[in-house]
C-alpha cells in the first residue's frame, strides 16, 4: 500500500483554496526558506535566482530521503505553493508603480524542518549549483496573525479589482488596515503562469488586519 502523500493545500484549504469573496482568517506560525530582493519582478535576474534557489533549497529537503538524510519525522509532501510578501518603504504600495518595490519570496517548510536541515540542505545546493548565492536564503518562522484573504482569479494585472474587495470588507467589518503601515501584500501563487492562461490563474491575495 502506498503511503499518502501529505499535501498542505488539500489538509488546509483554509489558507490555500479561499473563496472569491474577501474572508477574515488567523493565520497561524509557520517555517518557511525565504529570499529577499528589490524592483519589479518582471525581467528581474534576481527575483529569478532568487526563485531557483528557493526550489532548490526545497527540493533537497523534499528528496533527502532518497539519500537516507532524512530528518527525524520525516514524512513525503507536496512542496507548498510559492509565495511572495511585497511592500515600499517609503509612500503607499502601489500596483503601478514598481521600481521602489521591496520583496521576500518564500517556500513553506514541513514541521520537521530545521535550522540544522536548512544548513544541510544550503550545503549541498552550494555543492550542485554553486551559482547561486545561498547565503541569500534564510530559514523563518513567520505567524501572520489576523488577515483578510481572498482567492483572485485572472492576471496579476487585476488584482486591484480584488483588493478593492478586500477593502470595502475591511471598511464594513470596522477593521484596521495594516498594510498602509506596517504590513505587506501577501500573494499565494496557486497557478504557474509559464503553464497557465492568464484568465484562469489563481492568486491567495491576503492582507494584515487588526480589530480596532
Amino acid at each position: 500500500m502506498t503511503e499518502k502523500v501529505f499535501d498542505y493545500k488539500k489538509e488546509y484549504k483554509e489558507f490555500y483554496m479561499p473563496k472569491d469573496k474577501p474572508m477574515l482568517i488567523d493565520v497561524p506560525s509557520m517555517n518557511f526558506i525565504m529570499v529577499d530582493g528589490n524592483g519589479d519582478p518582471n525581467d528581474n535576474p534576481e527575483f529569478e535566482n532568487a526563485v531557483e534557489l528557493l526550489y532548490g533549497l526545497s527540493y533537497t529537503i523534499k528528496m533527502s530521503h532518497k539519500k537516507g538524510k532524512q530528518p527525524e519525522g520525516f514524512f513525503e509532501y507536496v512542496v507548498p505553493p510559492l509565495e511572495g510578501l511585497w511592500w515600499v518603504e517609503d509612500g503607499q504600495f502601489s500596483f503601478d508603480i514598481r521600481d521602489n518595490w521591496k520583496w521576500t519570496v518564500m517556500l513553506r517548510q514541513p514541521e520537521f524542518v530545521t535550522e540544522e536541515v536548512f544548513q544541510w540542505a544550503c550545503t549541498e545546493v552550494s555543492k550542485k549549483k554553486p551559482e547561486l548565492d545561498i547565503q541569500l536564503a534564510r530559514f523563518e518562522n513567520f505567524e501572520e496573525g489576523l488577515c483578510v484573504q481572498i482567492l483572485h482569479k485572472g492576471p496579476y494585472e487585476t488584482e486591484p479589482e480584488s483588493v478593492a474587495l478586500m477593502d470595502e470588507f475591511i471598511r464594513l467589518e470596522d477593521l484596521e488596515d495594516c498594510l498602509r503601515t506596517r504590513g505587506k501584500h501577501h500573494e499565494i501563487y496557486l497557478s504557474d503562469p509559464r503553464k497557465s492562461k492568464p484568465e484562469s490563474m489563481k492568486t491567495v491575495i491576503r492582507h494584515p488586519v487588526a480589530r480596532k
